[in-house]
């Protein structure tokens, strides 16, 4: 997720009895995201002579009433402008679109933490890198409560981390150690460029935060942003005859397995439910003509309309008792994906799909059957682009699915726009 914001410094407007202040006023950093404003106080006030408004800082050679030199100004100004653009960073990394409230949060927090790590720096002992990366994924994981899926991603990328260099240190993330890094996951983990740019993030995002704890004094991380060659990912799903193909598949005696599997398929395929929020849907979610959900990546409350085919499938399991009183038979996202590929192939879902990424400079294409490209995720990118095709606006198909922003939405879109053009080309055959 790319988050657009707009951060910016200028002067608060007060006035006196009608009369523009133009002395000692203070200086205000603005931050719009997602047709959201945030007002924060900077600490730091100034004539407004003595302001550069187009340039956003106090005019060089000056100073306040506190005798607080424009240069000490101008460079906290930027730490705080730095550290709201980190906030925003790791939001993009967790794929969240925050709310006000949690934005300011994370900067009081940052703030917070990082005065205390000034005051305490002679103090603070020494911690070692890995020791520091527990203490980072605990506090996340209780402050932002993170799902299980997350913390095996922070897993990985610590495990990467120290076949990598077990004894590494803060001080060695040059960018040369980061490039030697790079090497290490495309060369012997075999990594495609899309996921050696997630490994780097999330160990930005560790430094990041190491650096407001006070233990990270090298900040070379900050500046590497290296620029590896990446394909756009296509959007796989299944069209109206791909799901009727699935949906009247004889499945054989010794696969009766596949049966609750496609049921679960098709009912994503209808609500455009995730894995995880179909796997946690209760019965007491469901009511007379919706299910109500609060999601488990982003925690957005949903409320989803049923269709006869969505009905249908919560009907036919309505009497059968599953643990904890789900409302479906849902199994792990793992297995699941076997299944559905195994699912696929046996109907017949093999129109051939190139498959295009790089590893360092090197494209590779890849084409396999489409069954290949199948898995939990199908179901829901099915439900948006076969709602956009059919022409339901895309704000209601927003609220369906909990997207934030259009950007997220825009393949889709895109999709369908080609599923209509091609549907007005059948005229031609008339």
């Amino acid at each position: 997720m790319n988050i657009k914001r707009n951060i910016t410094f200028a002067l608060e407007s007060r006035k006196k009895n009608g009369v523009l202040i133009i002395e000692n006023v203070p200086i205000r950093m603005r931050v719009v995201f997602d047709s959201h404003r945030i007002e924060f106080t900077t600490g730091y006030r100034i004539d407004v002579a003595k302001w550069d408004a187009k340039a956003q800082r106090v005019k060089n050679g000056c100073t306040n009433k506190l005798k607080q030199s424009a240069s000490d100004i101008n460079a906290d100004l930027l730490k705080q402008y730095t550290e709201i653009q980190n906030i925003f960073k790791e939001f993009e990394v967790q794929n969240v679109m925050p709310t006000t409230e949690q934005v300011k949060d994370a900067f009081m927090l940052s703030t917070k933490v990082k005065d205390g790590a000034e005051q305490d720096k002679v103090k603070e002992p020494s911690i070692k890198f890995m020791k520091a990366y527990d203490e980072f994924v605990s506090e996340g994981s209780i402050q932002n409560a993170w799902s299980d899926s997350t913390m095996k991603k922070f897993a990985t990328a610590k495990k990467h981390l120290n076949d990598f260099d077990p004894d590494t240190n803060f001080d060695v993330w040059t960018d040369k150690h980061f490039n030697e890094y790079i090497d290490y996951l495309r060369m012997q983990k075999d990594m495609r460029n899309s996921s050696i740019v997630k490994q780097i993030k999330f160990l930005k995002w560790f430094l990041r935060w190491a650096s407001r704890k006070g233990y990270n004094q090298n900040m070379a991380f900050d500046k590497f942003m290296p620029k590896l060659k990446s394909a756009s990912k296509k959007v796989i799903f299944l069209t109206t005859e791909e799901i009727n193909r699935i949906r009247i598949l004889q499945i054989p005696e010794s696969k009766q397995y596949l049966e609750r599997v496609r049921d679960v398929l098709l009912f994503c395929c209808f609500t455009g439910l995730r894995h995880s929020d179909v796997y946690n849907l209760k019965r007491s979610d469901i009511k007379e003509n919706h299910i109500e959900v609060t999601t488990i990546k982003t925690s957005d409350s949903l409320i989803i309309e049923l269709n006869n085919h969505s009905r249908a499938i919560l009907t036919k399991y309505k009497d059968i008792p599953f643990p904890k009183d789900k409302a479906l038979p849902v199994i792990s996202n793992q297995r699941m994906n076997e299944y559905i590929k195994e699912l696929g192939q046996m109907a017949e879902i093999n129109e051939p799909i190139r498959d295009t990424y790089y590893k360092g400079s090197e494209r590779i294409d890849e084409v396999m059957p489409k069954y290949e490209f199948l898995g939990t995720h199908t179901g829901r990118k099915t439900f948006i682009c076969n709602a956009l095709a059919l022409g339901i606006p895309v704000q209601v198909v927003m609220k369906w699915t909990g997207h934030s922003d259009y950007k997220s939405m825009k393949p889709y879109i895109d999709v369908a726009d080609d599923i209509k053009a091609n549907a007005m080309s059948k005229f031609n055959m008339l």
